[in-house]
């Protein structure tokens, strides 16, 4: 079908189904007869499409393009995009209204809502959720509201003071008014002493009364019943609303296993059906009672390999303080949310800095910004012992770790063009490569660069991987670049690094060309 199947949708009919494959690069149509499913083409549409969704009449669908921060409409009878257009920092999901003419893109790295018109793509208007990690989106069934559940970051350091106040990163879900601009309204999620770790699924059950969210970290669905304590200005407070917490009518917690991640609800309302990532399985929730009434097997081994093993630790919050975090709330699905965290990796804290991508770790020491780190394995266990303030891993789960970790690569290079040739050229010609060598552009060395802090324990940094650049926004290890453009020109020059000539804006153009075939 295609390679890491990442979102699928269902036309109105249940006749047409479409598969976001995020690693080749294409929208797969499926046709259904009965129990058969048959392929029928795969559509490209550029880097890393993570969701998609099929309009009212089941001929189009409107795919989330993470890697090139883009939407694209695909004509699923053609089999052809037919538009595509920006919409903001990597968007990860994307959901229809019940008009059929609006539609809500959740951007992971902009942390925002973008709503826009689902044919004509022509941005309405975005929201600022003020929070990262940006997930799943679902619609009121009167079209009025979208529902999306992210993460709030406050850049506390990472003690377990903090991270039990809620000030390293917490739960939220906010909800976006969809007809006109206005501001997100969001509820915290978090009890202090039993967090909600990794927050991704969402789901409005058809007479809107109850909400339905996933907790992929901590392993279990949310039931949360209006009326809800959403506030709009001041924030929601760092922990749940005390009188929810109390409220078992209104929040329950049910605990499922595995990595719940997507779930919907039946058309009767009465349950849900929760995509289970680690338990390769769909289970059918009762939204009364609270008991899963069933599992459905999808497959696989019928005990997990060791990388499957060191997947499930990746993924665990519960390897945290209090179940807070795991390793994929800033490592997110191996990569990065960007976003800057004050921990003592780079070997003290009030120095944070910008979550660094997992892409080809393995092979790409040494480790952290600063490079002090020469033994990956001993910095996996401190990221669990203090990042996270967890207990001491034993010997077998950082085995698991450390196998999983092998297999994290780059996303596949694009294709070139004259523009990325010519910048090739000029990489070479600027010595760019001294540093940042071929295959994966990084290199053993530690390199002052002239952005060194007198904060910093250690000085100077070790070059980052290039590989994948393009999609790493914002740039530098305290993520004062929003753009290519902006540390080429201002903060990573040719005639501050290797005394060749500066980029003329021809050449800079080209010279981002290249880096985003990385």
């Amino acid at each position: 079908m295609g390679a890491r199947p990442s979102g699928i949708a269902l036309s109105d009919d249940g006749r047409t189904a479409a598969v976001a494959c995020q690693s080749d690069g294409t929208v797969a149509v499926l046709r259904i007869a009965g129990p058969a499913l048959r392929l029928e083409a795969r559509v490209p549409v550029g880097a890393e499409p993570r969701g998609v969704a099929i309009l009212p009449g089941g001929r189009l669908a409107l795919a989330a393009v993470s890697g090139e921060d883009s939407a694209a409409l695909v004509d699923l009878e053609t089999r052809r995009v037919i538009r595509q257009a920006r919409v903001g920092t990597e968007p990860w999901r994307v959901a229809i209204a019940p008009d059929g003419r609006t539609a809500a893109v959740g951007c992971a790295r902009s942390r925002e809502v973008v709503v826009l018109d689902a044919q004509t793509l022509e941005v309405r208007h975005r929201v600022d959720l003020r929070g990262g990690n940006v997930r799943h989106v679902a619609i009121s069934p009167d079209g009025r509201w979208a529902y999306v559940p992210h993460i709030a970051e406050r850049g506390f350091a990472t003690t377990r003071e903090n991270i039990d106040l809620g000030w390293v990163t917490a739960s939220r879900l906010s909800r976006v008014p969809l007809a006109a601009r206005g501001h997100r309204q969001a509820i915290s999620l978090d009890p202090r002493g039993r967090a909600v770790g990794d927050v991704d699924g969402v789901a409005v059950s058809p007479d809107g009364a109850l909400l339905a969210l996933t907790a992929a970290g901590t392993h279990e669905l949310l039931l949360l019943r209006e009326p809800l304590p959403f506030v709009t200005f001041g924030g929601p407070g760092d922990h749940i609303d005390p009188e929810l917490l109390r409220d078992s009518r209104r929040f329950r917690r049910i605990p499922l296993g595995g990595r719940p991640l997507a779930v919907r609800f039946h058309p009767d309302g009465r349950s849900v059906v929760v995509a289970n990532y680690l338990s390769n399985a769909l289970q059918v929730v009762d939204t009364e009672s609270g008991e899963v009434r069933g599992t459905i097997a999808l497959g696989g081994p019928a005990a997990p390999s060791l990388v499957r093993r060191g997947e499930a630790i990746f993924y665990d919050a519960q390897r945290s303080f209090n179940q807070w975090y795991s390793c994929s709330t800033c490592h997110v699905e191996g990569h990065t949310n960007g976003s800057k965290f004050d921990t003592s990796n780079d070997g003290s804290y009030d120095t944070p800095k910008k979550t660094l991508s997992l892409r080809g770790v393995a092979r790409t020491g040494p480790w952290t910004w600063h490079g002090w780190k020469p033994d990956l394995r001993a910095l996996v266990r401190d990221s669990l012992t203090r990042s996270m303030q967890g207990p001491e891993p034993a010997e077998q789960d950082l085995d698991a770790l450390m196998a999983f970790l092998k297999t994290l690569d780059f996303a596949p290079r694009r294709p070139a063009t004259p523009e990325s040739r010519r910048g090739e050229v000029l990489f070479r010609a600027r010595k760019c490569d001294s540093c940042h060598a071929p295959p994966d552009y990084t290199s053993p060395g530690i390199y002052r660069v002239g952005l060194e802090s007198p904060s910093d324990a250690h000085q100077g940094f070790n070059p980052p991987p290039l590989r994948g650049v393009g999609t790493r926004a914002p740039y530098l290890h305290d993520g004062r670049a929003g753009s290519l453009s902006e540390v080429l020109v201002r903060w990573h020059t040719p005639s501050r690094l290797t005394g060749t000539p500066d980029f003329t804006p021809e050449e800079l153009a080209d010279m981002i060309s290249f880096l985003r075939t990385l």
